[in-house]
């Protein structure tokens, strides 16, 4: 193969390898997220996450579960992705995720779970639940973009390991 033909290949595998990333962020960052988190540092860090890293379309975040199911009803834009803490009051994550999945409109919608309580045990339990994921807390900045984007492939995430 000729230096020009090698240039010429190796510049087409950048593009489509380009191409392909391109596409694999807008698969997340042109979404609706809903994040229910009472603890203000966590919500700073998944805003900072959504604004500057995933460039989402928009983050709603609830800090508290109070009224849950007549606040998701009032958004503007219905989320694509719910991320629940699991320790809320007056309803916990299972509660919520309960409310959303008899809801026909949020029914099949991923709900994932992010919670510090990542024994095997509890993550069963989130599974049997009916959550589309878990992701342990404190979050992976470097691997929670590739976890959001293979969720909305369809793949169960249960990272117990950060």
């Amino acid at each position: 193969m000729s230096a020009t033909n090698s240039s010429l290949l190796n510049f087409t595998l950048a593009a489509d390898k380009t191409a392909q990333a391109g596409r694999e962020r807008q698969m997340i960052n042109d979404k609706h997220y809903l994040y229910v988190e009472d603890d203000p540092a966590s919500c700073q860090v998944m805003n900072l996450l959504m604004d500057k890293m995933i460039k989402a379309k928009s983050l709603t975040i609830f800090n508290d579960s109070e009224d849950f199911m007549t606040r998701v009803l009032r958004l503007t834009n219905k989320p694509d992705m719910v991320l629940l803490d699991i320790q809320l009051q007056p309803y916990d994550g299972f509660d919520m995720l309960r409310m959303l999945r008899q809801n026909p409109d949020y029914a099949t919608i991923p709900v994932i779970a992010l919670t510090a309580s990542v024994m095997s045990e509890e993550v069963d339990r989130l599974r049997l639940a009916g959550f589309s994921g878990v992701i342990a807390k404190p979050l992976s900045l470097r691997q929670f973009p590739d976890m959001l984007r293979k969720l909305f492939e369809g793949e169960s995430i249960w990272n117990i390991v950060n």
